[in-house]
């Protein structure tokens, strides 16, 4: 199998063509798409037609498939599908609805957070709602010598029950998370920057959704240092923004990118996906 991979973004980002998801991968072409991804962070795959079996398999060429705390919006019959949804049957969400539209970086609120995310587009709005990534990788190279020096050594607290106090809490389609989802992801420390186990590249690794404050800093300290790193790793010139269609599959590193979902869109116009996700390792 012959495929092409065209840059979409300075920062991170390809689309990868000739390929047919659904359809069992040769070895070479499971390489070459693990190397794009490697290289690129974010790679699009356009007018895939995925059952969630054929998800999930593709999903096991990057490793074994975890599942999210929030169980509730796993699909019965493949529970590593995790569902996100705006559409309601009999007044309940079918999926996680609003999901995401924060920035963050998945799971990054547990001892071993998501390598990979996967997202395939079933049913789409009219207008809005794409997906933006920043390339955190790009953003930590973009600093200056001495920034980086002071950030080497340091450690953040990630909570995702900060998602729920600053953001969720305004929905009440959103409920809040029950004893037992908190007690099963306890807030977590991870090193400000991490080294990408593959490629060798170094990357911030917080995010405004999950990160609570950084360690042995004062809070205003604190809240300055984060504020100034989410805008630097934001700039127009660190972020690939996706327009969805319907069909497409786009996968990213949690390693060494955040994204965003923008909420321009109507809510009451669909917008179904179904997630699959990697596990990661411990962020070093």
């Amino acid at each position: 199998m012959t495929i092409s991979i065209r840059r979409l973004n300075g920062a991170l980002g390809a689309e990868v063509g000739g390929v047919d998801l659904a359809r069992p991968l040769d070895a070479a072409t499971a390489d070459a798409i693990r190397a794009a991804f490697v290289g690129h962070a974010v790679l699009v795959f356009r007018g895939q037609d995925l059952d969630p079996a054929a998800q999930v398999a593709f999903t096991r060429l990057l490793g074994t498939p975890e599942r999210h705390v929030l169980q509730q919006f796993a699909l019965p019959e493949a529970p590593d599908v995790f569902v996100i949804s705006n559409v309601k049957e009999k007044g309940q969400p079918k999926g996680a609805i609003r999901a995401g539209q924060y920035w963050h970086s998945d799971l990054s609120y547990t001892a071993r957070p998501t390598s990979a995310s996967l997202l395939h587009a079933i049913r789409i709005p009219s207008y809005g709602g794409d997906t933006m990534f920043a390339g955190m990788a790009a953003a930590f190279d973009a600093l200056s010598p001495t920034m980086q020096g002071m950030l080497d050594g340091l450690r953040a607290v990630h909570d995702y029950t900060l998602a729920y106090e600053t953001f969720f809490s305004r929905f009440a389609d959103r409920p809040p998370l029950t004893a037992e989802q908190k007690a099963a992801v306890p807030p977590v420390e991870h090193p400000l920057v991490r080294t990408h186990p593959e490629s060798g590249r170094r990357a911030l690794f917080v995010n405004p959704g999950f990160t609570r404050r950084i360690v042995g800093l004062a809070p205003e300290e604190s809240r300055a240092l984060l504020d100034f790193l989410f805008a630097h790793a934001t700039r127009p010139d660190l972020v690939y923004r996706h327009v969805w269609r319907a069909g497409d599959l786009v996968m990213w590193d949690n390693r060494s990118t955040m994204h965003l979902a923008v909420a321009d869109y109507d809510m009451d116009e669909p917008r179904h996906m179904h997630r699959t996700s990697v596990q990661g390792d411990v962020p070093r």
